[in-house]
């Protein structure tokens, strides 16, 4: 069951030993609590993904005006009435 805290939702998760020890440790290191940790490390993860998604967008409408802008030229050339 999720309780309302602030802001934020109390979950119940299960990590492998080995993460669990590595997140105490970066949680004490960064004198934070092991629920903060996890949070401001998924919001990293969650931060990268929006930037590779929008990356990937940008270069896709790039590619995209690129080619209209190739396609168009000789019209847009024969129109200004330009040669070739």
């Amino acid at each position: 069951m999720a309780v309302q805290n602030g802001g934020a939702r109390k979950i119940t998760i299960s990590l492998p030993p080995d993460l669990l020890e590595f997140t105490d440790r970066q949680a004490e290191r960064d004198k934070t609590s092991r629920s903060q940790f996890v949070g401001r490390a998924l919001a990293r993860l969650r931060a990268a993904e929006e930037e590779r998604l929008a990356a990937e967008g940008y270069r896709f409408y790039a590619q995209e005006a690129s080619e209209f802008a190739s396609a168009s030229a000789p019209a847009v050339a024969e129109a200004l009435g330009h040669d070739g």
